[in-house]
């Protein structure tokens, strides 16, 4: 073989390594991210979730990867969003942004591990069989709002009996506000007290409401 022409099998060579190297390297798991809400109202759920992520080694573009899915409250995309993922071969799903992400979502595949987190009944949803055993593809974090809420107006009555009306602090920009506050009414209809819910989501409005 003459000298040029083994300088140039050798360049190749050395050339194709790389890509054999990549090509026997494991593929990045993917989580899909699908919510019902906007990236701007759930930058903190984010910035929480990556916290979670990197305390179990993971750190995202550097050894799994992320698929966001967001509806920004358009709630007829969801099914679309979640057939997604699903096309994606998503490893896992996180739902998030209330009661509504985690239905879409298994309505779009039995197979592909699902984690919600919600203060709505998954029982009640039809999400899991039962808080102890979840059984099939979906399970989570419930916030049990609706149980905590019973528990405060209670204590609120041992304190206050003779008081009609209670007020609830919220904060609008939650996405969890608006079941807080029908849970509260609720609570508060069952205890024949009326319920008044006071907006702020910033020191000023808080000292508009003292």
């Amino acid at each position: 073989m003459r000298r040029r022409e083994f300088i140039t099998l050798l360049g190749g060579a050395a050339a194709a390594w790389p890509l054999a190297a990549r090509a026997q390297q494991p593929a990045m798991p993917v989580i899909g991210f699908i919510s019902s809400e906007s990236p701007d109202s759930f930058a903190h759920f984010v910035r929480a979730f990556h916290e979670g992520l990197s305390e179990s080694g993971y750190v995202e573009s550097r050894n799994v990867a992320i698929e966001y899915r967001w509806a920004r409250g358009q709630l007829d995309l969801l099914p679309l969003l979640a057939a997604d993922l699903v096309k994606r071969q998503v490893k896992v799903i996180l739902a998030s942004g209330g009661s509504v992400s985690a239905p879409v979502a298994k309505a779009a595949t039995r197979t592909i591990p699902i984690v919600f987190i919600m203060a709505a009944d998954p029982v009640g949803l039809g999400l899991v069989a039962s808080l102890n055993r979840p059984g099939g593809n979906v399970t989570g974090v419930n916030l049990l709002s609706a149980e905590l809420m019973t528990k405060q107006l209670d204590l609120l009555h041992e304190l206050a009996p003779k008081t009609p009306t209670i007020a609830l602090l919220v904060n609008p920009t939650s996405p969890y506000t608006e079941l807080e506050i029908k849970d509260a009414q609720n609570a508060a209809l069952a205890r024949g007290r009326q319920l008044q819910v006071l907006r702020a989501s910033s020191d000023g409005e808080l000292e508009t409401h003292s």
